[in-house]
């Protein structure tokens, strides 16, 4: 989908602010050095043996304030603020002026304006023939080759005037808007997400939010995630070298901070959850008080 020039007054009309669509909700096992820096030294960040639990949220919009807009959400990890603990943003990539700068100044998340380029395409797969089960045991099961229809999504950051590929994600191609015959689409469940935001250029202050969902939810295979380019990385390793001939402009922060978005989404998926027939209503941020300011 190509980027919405065109502003919406939707937001204007105030909170809490209302999206229809659909979306993939994937959790990872993320590196706690990889997640740390993106985490303001006033929050802990939740972790156990090394690592807290981030991923990424990836979804399409038909109707929000802004029209219709696809988004990205990665989340570097779980933060912990007594008695709350929330997700944290790394990074927000939406193909919506309009849903970028309201992220911003009003959500206080590092937004950022992408390309959504997407395509369907047949993938080779493999799977065991479920009636040799004996043979599997000693490994001698034969694999099935099979034909299956994938959903690719490429995001690229909008720097100026350049174009700077984040990540390509790939997927069985998902569930229509309408129901299909056959497919169960999960049951209709009602949720809160919370989530932390704030300290950036634009929203200086440590904030809160809250998502109310109401959606079917099924549990379904994980995306493959594949970042830009690599050279002379480890594959068996979360972190990644990137080929950053194409970022020369950038301060060395910034790559910095790109560089640890690509790794938070390489890093291992432990579930993937597809949210259908998605409703969500975004609540207005309330300024957070850190708990170790509390007492001073």
């Amino acid at each position: 989908m190509d980027v919405a020039d065109k502003p919406s007054s939707g937001y204007a009309l105030g909170p809490p602010w209302s999206f229809k669509g659909r979306a993939l909700y994937q959790l990872h096992l993320v590196r706690a050095e990889t997640a740390r820096p993106f985490i303001p030294k006033e929050f802990k960040l939740v972790q156990f043996f090394g690592y807290t639990l981030g991923g990424f949220f990836l979804a399409h919009y038909d109707e929000s304030p802004a029209g219709m807009f696809d988004e990205l959400v990665v989340i570097a990890g779980i933060v912990w603020n007594p008695p709350t603990s929330c997700a944290w943003a790394a990074r927000v990539l939406v193909n919506s002026h309009d849903a970028c700068s309201h992220g911003q100044k009003e959500i206080g998340l590092p937004s950022r304006v992408a390309m959504f380029s997407k395509r369907a395409r047949m993938m080779t797969e493999t799977a065991k023939n479920k009636h040799n089960g004996f043979l599997d045991i000693f490994g001698l099961a034969a694999a099935l080759p099979t034909l299956r229809e994938h959903c690719e999504i490429r995001v690229s950051e909008i720097n100026d005037s350049s174009l700077t590929q984040l990540c390509s994600i790939s997927m069985p191609a998902v569930v229509p808007k309408s129901k299909p015959s056959g497919v169960w689409m999960g049951p209709v469940i009602r949720m809160s997400l919370p989530s932390f935001s704030g300290q950036t250029l634009h929203n200086p202050h440590l904030l809160k939010y809250s998502c109310q969902i109401q959606c079917r939810v099924r549990a379904v295979e994980a995306a493959k995630v594949s970042g830009p380019p690599k050279r002379g990385a480890n594959e068996d390793s979360d972190d990644v070298n990137i080929n950053t001939d194409n970022l020369s402009m950038k301060k060395h922060e910034e790559d910095e901070t790109w560089r640890r978005s690509i790794s938070v989404l390489l890093s291992k998926p432990i579930l993937a959850l597809e949210f259908n027939l998605l409703k969500m209503q975004v609540e207005a941020p309330t300024v957070v008080v850190p708990s170790s300011r509390k007492n001073e």
